[in-house]
């Protein structure tokens, strides 16, 4: 039998962040969570920031438990993080402010603007990513606008991930998966839009090189490995897919048949693996995104709104001093009526911080339908509508990609959540596979694997994956009024 191999994978998403320690037989992983911690954005004035530095001391704790439970020995770190979002350093690589949260209102209004000097067309033929008004390209074009002095004084851009590597290594990169996110990259030709940046006056300076996957940074900082407990043998840093998505779908446990993937948490972001982006006037038209994927793969998909539906309605009710798990929730929700009110589950009404089951009521009301009151009717009609959703999305992916695909995989913590896996069944009568639910993690670990050249190949660890964790199944229901639903929710989409 071969030597266990223990590897660290942070992983940190918009609402909290993890160090697991997963350790490798050659055969089978298993994963143990040595530290999780909240991520929780700070207001300052009138700005929406990630509380970074609270996040890089996270994850250093992280690593020093992970180390303990391994005894020191480490094959490999990796870090993953949600995209989008970057810091700007300084010429002496010191960063220059906190990081901006996506959700912030700076980029109100930047999608016109960028409209307006650069034809919308134009900007998805050199992306090919989809239109959102959180992506970094609009961050970036509301400080050309309001001439920020940070940008001016920037000498380097850091993608989140990108930053925390840095921070461990040394060493300056920005990775291709989650660089795909910012829609500031060329997926035809792998490397930044220098075209469409030039003509948004976005600094082209501020870009570096592009690395892939798999790419061994260098060794964790020596002053660091000491705090780690590392002992004397250098750790090396290794770039997994650092875009949170793209480390989970490389851990999806596809099967022969043609299956689809959904990586369900805050963000629901659902689509197919394919060799090639897709960038034509039909993925114009749905607004499909092309992200990159490990070894040479593409992730067309589509970003949905997700959880956060159900994550902001809980805060908002605790904040008035209401406070229901989510089990509770989803409780209520089973027990309440079926297809009341349905929402449009992309609309960008509900993307910024709020007063979410006020915005549900809301779109109900503008939509001529009764507005649901009860915590129980807001979840229900949440997640009718994010499977409703679902079934969109996997009809266009069909249509772009040419053939059907009779399996959705869920994955990620979305996966725990039975109820919205049978509607999704129910809704898009497809088969669900969830499982497994920590699979940006196990993802991350994978491409380590591959890196050190434990694993030949990324079909060999979706191999290891399958043999590790088993999958939850749920067959589709017939009948349910889910096509009654599905036409009323395809007029609110209009």
């Amino acid at each position: 039998m071969a030597a266990t191999l223990n590897f660290a994978a942070v992983d940190v998403g918009a609402e909290s962040g993890r160090v697991m320690l997963a350790r490798f037989d050659g055969a089978a992983l298993t994963l143990a969570e040595a530290h999780r911690f909240a991520n929780i954005p700070v207001q300052v004035d009138d700005t929406l920031h990630w509380d970074i530095l609270r996040l890089w001391g996270d994850i250093r704790q992280g690593l020093a438990a992970t180390a303990q439970q391994a005894g020191g020995a480490l094959a490999g770190i990796g870090v993953d993080t949600w995209g989008l979002d970057f810091g700007l350093l300084g010429r002496d690589d010191q960063l220059l402010g906190n990081p901006v949260h996506y959700r912030d209102h700076r980029t109100d209004g930047m999608q016109a603007e960028a409209f307006r000097r650069v034809p919308r067309a134009e900007i998805f033929a050199q992306t090919g990513i989809q239109f959102m008004s959180i992506n970094s390209l609009y961050q970036l074009l509301a400080l050309v606008v309001r001439r920020a002095p940070a940008l001016e004084a920037a000498a380097r851009l850091l993608t989140i991930p990108d930053l925390f590597n840095f921070w461990l290594s040394g060493t300056l990169s920005n990775e291709f998966s989650n660089a795909t996110t910012m829609q500031c990259l060329n997926p035809r030709t792998g490397d930044w839009a220098w075209n469409l940046l030039a003509q948004l006056r976005i600094p082209t300076g501020l870009f570096g090189p592009i690395i892939q996957p798999g790419t061994v940074l260098g060794p964790v900082r020596g002053a660091l490995a000491a705090e780690f407990g590392l002992g004397a043998a250098a750790v090396p840093v290794i770039a997994p897919a650092t875009h949170d998505t793209g480390s989970a779908v490389a851990a999806v446990p596809f099967g022969d048949e043609p299956a689809i993937y959904l990586s369900s948490g805050t963000w629901s972001l659902m689509g197919v693996e394919i060799a090639a982006p897709i960038i034509d006037a039909r993925s114009l038209a749905y607004n499909f995104t092309n992200e990159g994927g490990v070894g040479g793969t593409f992730r067309l998909l589509k970003n949905i709104m997700g959880l956060w539906l159900v994550q902001e309605c809980r805060r908002m009710w605790a904040a008035q001093g209401q406070t229901y798990d989510y089990a509770e929730l989803m409780r209520l929700a089973e027990a309440a009526p079926a297809f009341g009110a349905l929402v449009n589950a992309s609309d960008e009404r509900f993307l910024a911080l709020g007063d979410m089951p006020a915005r549900l009521r809301a779109f109900a009301h503008d939509t001529g339908q009764a507005a649901p009151e009860t915590p129980a009717a807001i979840i229900r009609c949440a997640l009718e509508s994010l499977a409703l959703e679902y079934r969109w999305v996997a009809e266009r992916l069909d249509e772009l990609v040419g053939k059907r695909h009779a399996v959705i995989h869920i994955i990620g913590g979305g996966a725990r959540n039975t109820l919205l896996n049978q509607f999704t069944a129910d809704a898009t009568g497809r088969v669900v596979l969830a499982g497994p639910a920590e699979a940006t993690a196990l993802g991350n670990v994978l491409v380590q694997a591959m890196a050190a050249g434990h694993l030949g190949s990324l079909a060999d660890g979706r191999a290891v994956i399958r043999q590790s964790f088993p999958l939850e199944t749920f067959e589709p229901r017939a009948g349910g009024g889910w096509d009654e639903a599905y036409q009323r929710y395809v007029r609110l989409k209009g």
